[in-house]
């Protein structure tokens, strides 16, 4: 069930991870941290934007908010720029496209938009300066969480293909694991888990109660899944399937960045007291964005009915997937031929690897070039 479902969704992937990869490539992360300085509509709007640009996974984009609250971005605009990273980013939006349909796709952009707006008007009035000073004393501590070296690794590529090239195999190798991890308990949870389960915790023979209670009930399952990124979707994919509301999908897809290891990063990166504040506010975020977008689609009458999603039972064939499926194999191969012609074993490594405090990793492959 669980390869059923990545053969699904595997030229989505790819294509997501290559669209990443090209805007990645164009745009200079040593300029994000200058229009991220100030709490104001403009920081708001190009913390989002500029997350939206940036990597799906989750524990870069943690580790990245920190390097540029350290670097002077404020740290409102910071955690934005994480929020964004995460939930408005291609490969996310096209495997929700193709796994579960427009709606989702709809539903997830516009609450993701809503969620960041709702998370500043909370950074705005409730976070105080003394508890933004103690995050920062812990933040300059360096101490290390998870994927730091992608965080903080640069390019200084001479050509276009290269840097694409490198930006898309970083990104793969980061999320990786997760979207492995997400997959099979996916898969194990379709297999294993009768619907009936689902079906009695979500109360869906009371439909009201399901779609007040799915947003709450959402976050708190992806709490407990510690799987982020893309690879939340096959979970949200699951519950469909029981039976949790429409608007409890959504907040479930926004909660890839509460789960319990990334809890942990947030208490060495800024402390305990930050981590309980950012839980509470983030929290508080996607409940009103799930029920918000649940509400607004369904009283729109666009809100999906409850179709069972056949992913999981769907032997591949030689239909349109597998085209599509062979052609982006075969683009991964020749962005893997010029990964490995210049360093890019050696950029891995490096990745892998957390930096000093307070340095770049700057990845230039005139050093590595094969020639």
């Amino acid at each position: 069930m669980a390869f059923f479902m990545f053969w699904e969704v595997l030229w989505p992937l790819v294509l997501g991870f290559l669209i990443s990869a090209v805007v990645e490539s164009v745009v200079p992360r040593e300029a994000v941290v200058r229009v991220l300085g100030k709490d104001n509509l403009r920081g708001v709007t190009f913390a989002t934007v500029l997350g939206a640009a940036s990597s799906s996974c989750s524990y870069a984009a943690v580790a990245l908010a920190r390097s540029l609250f350290r670097k002077g971005a404020t740290f409102a605009n910071a955690i934005l720029f994480e929020f964004a990273s995460t939930n408005l980013v291609f490969e996310l939006g096209l495997v929700l496209l193709v796994l579960l349909g427009w709606q989702f796709l709809a539903a997830e952009f516009a609450g993701g938009l809503l969620m960041i707006a709702i998370l500043a008007v909370i950074f705005k009035y409730t976070l105080r300066a003394r508890l933004v000073d103690a995050a920062r004393a812990q933040a300059e501590k360096g101490i290390p969480g998870r994927m730091e070296g992608h965080a903080a690794m640069q390019h200084a590529f001479g050509d276009r293909l290269t840097a694409i090239s490198h930006s898309f195999y970083m990104s793969v190798s980061s999320v990786a694991q997760d979207i492995v991890v997400g997959f099979l308990i996916a898969g194990a949870l379709a297999a294993w888990v009768p619907n009936g389960f689902w079906q009695a915790l979500f109360q869906t023979h009371n439909p009201a109660f399901n779609e007040f209670a799915g947003p709450l009930i959402a976050p708190l399952i992806a709490l407990l899944s510690f799987v982020c990124s893309v690879g939340n979707v096959p979970l949200a994919a699951v519950l469909w399937n029981g039976g949790i509301s429409f608007g409890g999908v959504i907040a479930f897809i926004f909660a890839d960045l509460l789960i319990l290891p990334i809890l942990d990063i947030y208490r060495r990166y800024y402390g305990w007291r930050m981590t309980l504040y950012l839980l509470l506010a983030s929290y508080a975020a996607m409940v009103v964005a799930g029920l918000v977008v649940g509400g607004v689609f369904q009283g729109l009458g666009v809100a999906p009915a409850h179709t069972f999603i056949t992913a999981f039972q769907t032997i591949p064939s030689w239909n349109y997937t597998t085209f599509l499926n062979l052609a982006a194999l075969a683009l991964a191969a020749v962005l893997g031929w010029r990964f490995f012609r210049t360093g890019g074993l050696a950029m891995l490594r490096a990745m892998e690897r957390a930096p000093e405090p307070g340095h770049e990793m700057v990845h230039d492959h005139h050093a590595h070039q094969h020639h």
